[in-house]
């Protein structure tokens, strides 16, 4: 029963955000938090960028003063409490010769509304004008057609579900290498979407980043004569 009602207890305590013994957040997790709203649910970002809204006749005026000081801002959350200081979550969208390019900015620990978006603007002016987005690969491009055993097919097309898409220090877009890590040897039969290595992007021997590597087009597997003809292919490698 006590456990019932400590299960009931947490189901309707509201998530409001105020402070909590043991409950603590890093910039790093309200950034990711910040990035998976925008990701998964794109459609929102309208309601962040309403400077005011109305409701029963009473009018809010969104706490976000860069919504007023520049427009490509349009989100995303304020808050304030006393362990925290004022703390604005930032995000802008911004234009550029290879394709708009978004950021965001945390910002915690300031001292007023006034400072939490001066600083803010600070951050964003900073990482619009000493960084680079770079798109090394688009959405299911085909990376490689790796070799493939025991499959109706000898390859398999190999990619990335998402975009590949890159931020670092301006100039250094030219020096970008990437290097492709599989679980050979593949076997078939392989599925669509199917993980099969990694893809690291490198500037210098610095690793930027790391994205799934999976299979673009499923493969069944070859008849009995093929697959026995690969199995001792394999034996003798």
């Amino acid at each position: 029963m006590k456990r019932r009602a400590r299960l009931r207890a947490w189901l309707t305590c509201p998530a409001e955000g105020l402070p909590a013994p043991g409950h603590v957040s890093t910039v790093r997790e309200l950034g990711t938090i910040a990035t998976r709203l925008l990701v998964d649910f794109p459609g929102d970002v309208r309601y962040y960028a309403l400077k005011e809204f109305t409701f029963n006749k009473i009018t809010q005026q969104n706490r976000n003063l860069l919504l007023w000081r520049d427009p490509s801002v349009d989100g995303l959350k304020t808050g304030y409490t006393d362990a925290a200081g004022y703390c604005l979550i930032a995000t802008a969208k911004r234009d550029f010769p290879n394709g708009p390019r978004r950021l965001i900015t945390v910002v915690v620990g300031a001292t007023s509304k006034e400072a939490r978006a001066v600083e803010s603007q600070k951050l964003l002016n900073w990482g619009y004008s000493a960084w680079d987005s770079v798109k090394v690969y688009d959405a299911r491009q085909v990376i490689t057609q790796a070799e493939l055993w025991k499959g109706a097919s000898a390859t398999a097309k190999l990619g990335t579900q998402a975009p590949v898409v890159v931020s670092v220090p301006r100039g250094e877009g030219g020096q970008l290498k990437t290097q492709l890590v599989r679980t050979d040897p593949l076997i078939a039969p392989l599925t669509k979407g199917q993980q099969v290595g990694t893809l690291k992007v490198l500037s210098g021997t610095r690793v930027v980043s790391e994205i799934p590597v999976t299979v673009l087009e499923a493969v069944e597997q070859a008849g009995m004569f093929g697959r026995a003809w690969d199995t001792l292919r394999l034996w003798m490698r």
